[in-house]
């Protein structure tokens, strides 16, 4: 029987022994997860681990030699795909591109693609309700350009979920983020889960942040080393197992499921 006929209806991600080679590097050896409706899964590991690798495979950006990906109980397809937003660790924009945020919004909906031929009333219309939840109605007018990193990244998160998608990959969120910028970040990363009732799967080494958000943690090193809630994971025998030496363990007391 085919996996997707017996898949329960609230897991969103399912990854079955997943292997993957980069040149002379086995970059993830057997990795298997499962991601429910609703939660906010968070993927720690040192640098090489794996991470960004097992976000393109859900992408279906990266060739695997063996296993399988399923989002919404199904292969990835174009179809699959329309419903995941994703925001890449890192965007390099030209100095030279002179695209407004308005703008670059705009190419993204359907009901303004054509953005050139509509009034700033009409754009500012039909992005408003999302530009406002993640204040970006500010930098509208600014070229993309002459943003600040944690400006940029919070225009991509508003672009990544102007199509409304169900599951949202973020890889590094407060890559370019400024130290204090961060709490507010993952914060408002949260908030917009809840309020649009999102699957979120996210890479972070702020451990702090993934100790107060996540609802389950995938530690992974090639292989997943561990999982579970973060106060299970968030240990030092299993950040050990992980990052292969000692990390000091986040402990908040006042966690909530």
């Amino acid at each position: 029987m085919e996996i997707a006929f017996c898949q329960p209806r609230d897991v969103v991600v399912e990854v079955t022994g997943l292997q993957v080679r980069l040149g002379d590097t086995q970059v993830l050896k057997g990795v298997s997860l499962r991601v429910r409706k609703g939660s906010i899964v968070a993927l720690i590991g040192p640098n090489g681990s794996g991470k960004t690798t097992l976000l393109r495979c859900l992408l279906g950006l990266q060739p695997v030699d063996s296993g399988s990906v399923r989002l919404f109980g199904e292969v990835p397809s174009p179809e699959s795909l329309r419903r995941v937003g994703y925001v890449p660790q890192r965007l390099q924009v030209d100095r030279s591109f002179i695209l407004t945020v308005r703008e670059f919004l705009a190419i993204r909906l359907p009901a303004t693609r054509g953005w050139f031929w509509r009034s700033t009333h009409f754009i500012d219309s039909q992005l408003k309700e999302l530009v406002a939840d993640l204040d970006v109605e500010r930098l509208l007018d600014r070229p993309l350009a002459g943003l600040s990193g944690g400006q940029l990244q919070r225009v991509l998160i508003c672009s990544s979920l102007l199509n409304k998608p169900e599951l949202l990959l973020l890889d590094e969120p407060t890559a370019g983020v400024d130290t204090p910028g961060e709490k507010d970040f993952y914060e408002l990363i949260s908030t917009v889960q809840r309020h649009l009732g999102l699957t979120v799967v996210l890479v972070s080494h702020d451990l702090s942040m993934v100790y107060r958000h996540a609802s389950w943690v995938y530690a992974l090193n090639g292989v997943i080393c561990c999982e579970g809630p973060p106060e299970d994971v968030m240990s030092a025998d299993s950040l050990k197992q992980a990052y292969g030496i000692h990390v000091t363990p986040y402990q908040h007391h006042h966690h909530v499921h």
